[in-house]
């Protein structure tokens, strides 16, 4: 049995169950592993930003956001990016594709709150910079394992 590509080219034996489950389970633990990483790297450059002179308050408590926040916010929807890229890989015919659409139009979406969140303009720079130090770990790694099947 043979397995057809987006062209209609068949390209060998088509994925049985047990390489399905093991490509999910692979890209859960990428995807997992990458949340690390983009939790770290955003807290970094979080602290790099505060050590800049940057205060991270937000009006509408008053108080700083601490740099621990910014690595639980970061891995939790880190997370749910690779929850919705095992999604895709499970019930799409073209997950990579779908994937990246979902992801980008999600970063631009979250770069809604910091502009609407009334802070002072280094602040804003820096959330909107911060959103997009995890989107360039997570996106191309999660995208990339899309494409490539681990059987």
């Amino acid at each position: 049995m043979s397995s057809m590509n987006d062209s209609g080219v068949a390209t060998g034996p088509a994925p049985g169950p047990a390489s399905r489950g093991k490509r999910l389970r692979g890209l859960a633990a990428t995807g997992l592993v990458a949340a690390l990483a983009a939790a770290v790297a955003t807290t970094l450059a979080a602290a790099l930003a505060r050590a800049a002179g940057v205060d991270f308050e937000v009006p509408d408590g008053g108080e700083s956001i601490p740099l621990p926040g910014f690595a639980v916010v970061t891995t939790f929807f880190s997370v749910v990016g690779t929850v919705i890229a095992v999604a895709l890989l499970r019930w799409s015919a073209r997950p990579a594709a779908r994937f990246l659409w979902t992801a980008m139009s999600l970063t631009a979406v979250s770069f809604i709150p910091p502009l609407l969140a009334g802070a002072n303009t280094a602040t804003t720079i820096a959330l909107l910079g911060l959103h997009l130090v995890p989107a360039a770990v997570m996106i191309p790694t999660l995208a990339r394992s899309l494409r490539t099947p681990d059987f």
